[in-house]
């Protein structure tokens, strides 16, 4: 048994309760080393580390990765800022997977996974992406690689699970994306069964990011001038959630729901209970130890049938997240919330270079 440093009083607290008592795992949105170890105490099986996240911990732990980065530009004298940049990226990783390799042994690859986001900038490449996602899956043997529910992200996603690689379908926020990416690893699985070939050390996930929904709907009522309900808002990644929880117990599909983009506890709540994983960052995973909250199921919770009609009545695109035909492929990469988080993702991106750029070449003046 794992020894546990952060138990928060004598029950461990909330986050450690639901880990021991329902089939809801813990997950933290990040790769940083001592705030994972901690998340460890907490009960977390699995990490995230993405362009964003490396930013933020190359910030934080910069006496330790700057002469890293030197190490690496004298080692590769050709290499550009960005591949320097995407090399800190894949070490980070892998010393965060090294952290939850005795988890991964345990649960065969259920879980004790470091997720590694693929470069953003090939959302729109299924080759470039699949060749990314199967070097990311060698790096370490507990790697899930993560994958944008874009257009070009389906085919790649079946794919790399055909090919053996562990998935976990990111930039998605809707039902429609989330089926398809069910049914992607649905004929990946089949076809590697077909073939003899082993699935049952594979662990493959599919994250919602359910706050970035409710954040673009936010930015609707401001841009459309909306008057709605307070906090009606805050209910839509929550219901897209539960609604495709449910489509994915009654079909069948071999992998997990993920929730991911916290906004308030009930990204957190609403979900205890199901087999699923919920991911907070590490700063929300400190609120919700203080919370008091009492981690008792709730998955099967439906949504208050009113504020489902008022979010029908006053959002389209709540209506295209939650119904199965709201949105087909070709439309994801359109999707508000999917071109928000593509920004963000690819700034990241080049901030990253920069930040590695300004080491690399400081400015003189």
């Amino acid at each position: 048994m794992r020894e546990d440093p952060a138990r928060a009083g004598a029950d461990g607290g909330p986050l450690y309760q639901m880990t021991k008592t329902t089939p809801t795992c813990l997950w933290t949105d990040t790769a940083e080393y001592e705030p994972l170890k901690t998340s460890l105490g907490y009960g977390a099986v699995g990490a995230t580390c993405n362009p964003v996240i490396a930013l933020q911990v190359l910030k934080k732990e910069m006496a330790t990765w700057k002469p890293r980065i030197g190490e690496l530009a004298a080692s590769l004298p050709t290499a550009t800022e960005d591949q320097i940049g995407w090399r800190v990226v894949e070490e980070m990783s892998v010393r965060a997977a090294g952290l939850l390799r005795q988890v991964f042994e345990r649960d065969r690859g259920r879980n004790g996974r470091l997720s590694i986001q693929t470069d953003p900038r090939f959302f729109r490449d299924s080759k470039a992406i699949l060749e990314q996602a199967v070097h990311f899956s060698q790096l370490a043997p507990n790697m899930i690689v993560k994958i944008p529910v874009t257009a070009a992200g389906i085919p790649a996603i079946e794919e790399a699970t055909y090919r053996g690689v562990s998935i976990n379908a990111t930039v998605s926020f809707t039902l429609p994306q989330c089926v398809a990416v069910a049914e992607a690893v649905e004929r990946g699985l089949s076809r590697r069964e077909k073939e003899g070939k082993r699935i049952d050390d594979m662990g493959p996930v599919c994250t919602i990011m359910v706050g970035r929904l409710d954040d673009w709907l936010k930015v609707l009522i401001e841009k459309e001038g909306l008057s709605v309900d307070p906090g009606i808002a805050e209910w839509a990644g929550v219901a897209v959630f539960k609604k495709t929880y449910a489509l994915y117990k009654k079909r069948g599909y071999r992998l997990r729901l993920l929730s991911a983009a916290f906004r308030n506890h009930m990204h957190w709540s609403e979900f205890v209970g199901g087999d699923v994983v919920v991911s907070p960052p590490f700063a929300w995973q400190t609120r919700f130890q203080k919370s008091g909250i009492d981690p008792v199921p709730r998955m099967d919770h439906p949504v208050d049938p009113r504020v489902l009609s008022e979010l029908q009545k006053s959002f389209p695109d709540f209506g295209r997240a939650y119904e199965e035909k709201g949105l087909s492929p070709s439309e994801f990469d359109a999707f508000g919330p999917t071109r928000r988080t593509l920004r963000q993702f690819l700034g990241a991106s080049a901030d990253l270079s920069a930040l590695v750029r300004d080491l690399l070449v400081p400015n003189p003046d």
